[in-house]
């Protein structure tokens, strides 16, 4: 489990993230949610422990990640909202790259490279540049390295980001049977739909604070909202999307 207590992130001029408490279990998938500059992106790299938190504590299976950051980077895969990586590389290449990284048998890697490359869609372009790719096969290719060394947890920030239709559902499907198997699996996405489907419980961040932390269907009945868009807007939208689009067209059309 996966679980922060009382986490704090501040700059010098704005509070990013406000002593937020939550906790992602082993075979479910949890929704991290909230619109931009809520401080989803900040909690999420204080959890790979790219950034230093302010104060609070972060733990993984009881153990404060900070005790042995190294030991617990081993053990989860993050796929960032940035597709960042070596563009001279080939598809294959980057993966054993990260097979060496992750300190994995070079058969293993192999073995595991190929198969991954083969089961989305990549196999065909396995030697192409990535900089030839399309950004949503940099997507899969980082879906890929972050499941290569069979992390207990995986970090998701909008993984679903330039996929087609099909990649997409096969990727929904994918991060539902990975929490089946007893991962825990942490899902950041602006797509409300996907995250309904997917998600067992969603945690809602405002300016940086917890809003909502609950299963989706405990948030409709207490919520009395029919769906996790209409629960979205109503704990986050603080303006009028109608006016506002009203307004918009008002102004063009003039």
């Amino acid at each position: 489990m996966l679980e922060l207590h009382d986490v704090c992130k501040r700059f010098p001029a704005v509070t990013a993230v406000d002593n937020i408490s939550f906790s992602a279990r082993s075979g479910e998938v949890t929704g991290y949610l909230g619109p931009n500059g809520s401080g989803k992106s900040t909690t999420m790299k204080m959890i790979t422990g790219l950034i230093e938190m302010t104060s609070g504590e972060i733990l993984f299976e009881g153990e404060r990640i900070q005790r042995d950051l190294i030991a617990y980077k081993r053990r989860f895969g993050y796929v960032p909202e940035e597709p960042h990586l070596y563009s001279h590389l080939t598809g294959l290449e980057y993966l054993v790259m990260v097979g060496q990284l992750r300190d994995l048998p070079p058969k293993l890697t192999a073995q595991r490279s190929d198969g991954l490359l083969r089961l989305l869609g990549l196999h065909s372009s396995r030697h192409s540049p990535l900089s030839a790719c399309s950004k949503g096969m940099r997507q899969k290719v980082l879906l890929a390295a972050a499941l290569l060394h069979n992390p207990d947890l995986i970090i998701l920030d909008e993984p679903f980001s330039g996929l087609d239709v099909a990649s997409a559902l096969v990727i929904r499907s994918l991060i539902q049977e990975l929490a089946a198997r007893g991962k825990v699996v942490l899902f950041s996405s602006h797509e409300l739909e996907t995250v309904e489907r997917v998600c067992s419980r969603v945690v809602i961040l405002h300016r940086g604070k917890v809003v909502a932390n609950d299963s989706i269907e405990r948030l409709r009945t207490l919520m009395a909202l029919p769906t996790l868009e209409n629960i979205f807007s109503q704990l986050t939208v603080e303006q009028d999307p109608a006016a506002i689009s009203r307004q918009i067209t008002d102004l063009i059309l003039a």
